[in-house]
């Protein structure tokens, strides 16, 4: 159930940027904002990359990233690249001849750090690589590998440094007609990232990768990484988003989604709002919650689910969801459909029957878009 429309106080006016593609998939302009990661198993072990990136693109991801350090992950990236039903990005450091190798094998994109990829005349073998084989750039700046003389310059790394060191870069690739590229200026800390973002943001029209980097594990890396990313694309800012954990690529791809899914920004799979849970609760809440997230990782249709414990919210919350149970008194609650009360079911029951109203309103709401798709 969307109410966006009738609350003009959740839309976010996004930054208007030049549209570029990555492979298949758009990035800037007016196209989705799309949710990458990372894969982090041995690049030259073609089987288990593989086996990754099918895992990350089941989980929604739009792009995936493979690191390319040596000629066995170059041999390597082409089976990649070949069995991957997302595109590729080539993640290149130090050897500028990893990332001709990897335009060669069939990535769909190359992230070049310009801090420590070469010179210009290196840079520049890297751009006739990307146009030979229709890849296109992410300029990748990075608060911990900033060119020496930008340190110099400004005494360490800060915003001004991040974003002089990213407008030199697209200068070169503008000076070699070629402008299929996206930029990112990050940085662990929150407070330079989210400073070299807007600024960037301001000085270009580039579509933008926003992340943390080097965030941290599950808790305090999501954390970091909702604060610093949420804030810049409520302000409008970023294209596509990688959200970094010390963690499965898979729960980077699913935090990734919850940030976006938390502005309106992406839609995917079941938003559940749930109850903390108190003294007041009807059931067990939190069990309850962590067996439908479990049961329901299949759903990708974009649709709600409430998970009340008690009278005191469920009702309300119910009312803006198209699936909702409300805890109740002698072991059973409340179920709600589209907003509305239904029928009272026992607690026992409540997750096999939750469960199936999903799925099925999941089908409905699949079967309505071609002819609400059409009427557009």
């Amino acid at each position: 159930m969307d109410h966006n429309h009738i609350r003009p106080w959740r839309n976010i006016t996004r930054r208007k940027s030049r549209r570029i593609m990555v492979g298949s998939v758009p990035v800037g302009g007016d196209a989705p904002i799309s949710v990458q990661t990372m894969t982090n198993t041995d690049s030259g072990d073609a089987p288990a990359t593989i086996a990754q990136v099918l895992a990350c693109a089941e989980a929604g991801a739009d792009i995936v990233r493979v690191s390319v350090p040596d000629q066995a992950a170059s041999h390597a990236l082409r089976e990649v690249v070949r069995e991957s039903p997302v595109p590729i990005v080539a993640d290149i450091h130090f050897h500028y001849k990893r990332a001709i190798e990897a335009a060669e094998a069939g990535a769909a994109c190359l992230r070049i750090n310009p801090g420590n990829i070469g010179d210009a005349t290196r840079v520049r073998e890297v751009i006739k690589a990307a146009r030979d084989h229709g890849c296109s750039i992410r300029i990748g700046v990075n608060a911990g590998s900033l060119e020496r003389h930008l340190l110099e310059k400004y005494g360490e790394p800060c915003p001004d440094a991040m974003i002089e060191s990213g407008l030199d870069h697209i200068r070169i690739l503008q000076d070699n007609d070629f402008h299929e590229f996206k930029i990112s200026v990050k940085a662990s800390d929150v407070f330079l990232a989210s400073a070299a973002y807007m600024g960037l943001a301001d000085a270009t029209d580039a579509p933008i990768h926003l992340g943390i980097t080097e965030a941290g594990g599950m808790i305090s890396g999501t954390v970091k990484s909702a604060i610093g990313l949420g804030n810049l694309l409520w302000m409008g800012i970023g294209d596509t988003i990688r959200v970094s954990l010390s963690a499965d690529p898979v729960e980077e791809v699913k935090i990734g989604y919850e940030i976006l899914k938390s502005l309106g920004l992406r839609h995917r799979g079941v938003n559940i709002i749930s109850c903390p849970s108190c003294a007041r609760q009807g059931f067990d809440v939190i069990r309850t919650v962590s067996i439908l997230e479990e049961r329901l990782a299949h759903i990708k249709t974009p649709m709600s689910l409430s998970i009340i414990g008690c009278v005191v919210n469920g009702p309300g919350e119910a009312l803006m969801t198209d699936v909702g149970f409300t805890g109740g008194g002698a072991g059973s609650g409340m179920v709600y459909l589209a907003g509305k009360q239904s029928h009272k079911l026992s607690n026992e029951q409540m997750i096999d029957h939750i469960v199936e109203q999903v799925e099925r309103r999941a089908a409905e709401i699949e079967t309505a878009q071609p002819a609400e798709q059409a009427a557009e």
